[in-house]
């Protein structure tokens, strides 16, 4: 079985390009820097990935995805080996992605609106219209905001 899941940032913005023949294909290339869970000494703190997407994903990624946007992906890996001009074996991994999601709101990067992976909006906010988070409680916790009671579907 081949299966990775990894969340990172993107460390540039996506590249898309179209394949040639009769029915093109978008393929999407970017890289995500993944952190290490334990970090040792004189370590780097993070990895960074080689992603490819094709068709519709590749199209979404260039259109929402940009640098610094922390994504989930869920994939498999694959050998990118070859010979370069000057005779040398050269050895390289890139995740092809099956499944990529957004692992933090757009207000977390301190954009405007949520996007979902179908192009739509979530969230019921616009950015002047959320509820204020009051200061912490001095437990360690944040307050509820106020006014969350009646966006509650649970109350």
């Amino acid at each position: 079985m081949n299966k990775v899941i990894m969340m990172g940032r993107l460390t540039r913005d996506p590249e898309v390009r179209y394949s040639q023949g009769s029915s093109s294909t978008a393929v999407g290339r970017f890289s995500i820097a993944v952190d290490r869970r334990f970090k040792r000494e004189g370590q780097p703190d993070a990895d960074f990935f080689n992603c490819t997407t094709f068709g519709r994903q590749a199209e979404f990624v260039e259109k929402y995805l940009k640098k610094g946007t922390k994504v989930v992906i869920s994939g498999s890996v694959q050998n990118d080996n070859y010979t370069d001009k000057d005779g040398n074996q050269r050895y390289s991994v890139q995740i092809i992605c099956d499944d990529i999601e957004f692992a933090e709101s757009k207000n977390a990067q301190g954009g405007g609106q949520d996007y979902r992976n179908d192009g739509g909006f979530s969230g019921n906010y616009s950015n002047n219209s959320k509820p204020a988070v009051t200061a912490d409680s001095g437990d360690g916790f944040m307050n509820s905001p106020t006014g969350i009671e009646d966006e509650l579907p649970f109350t």
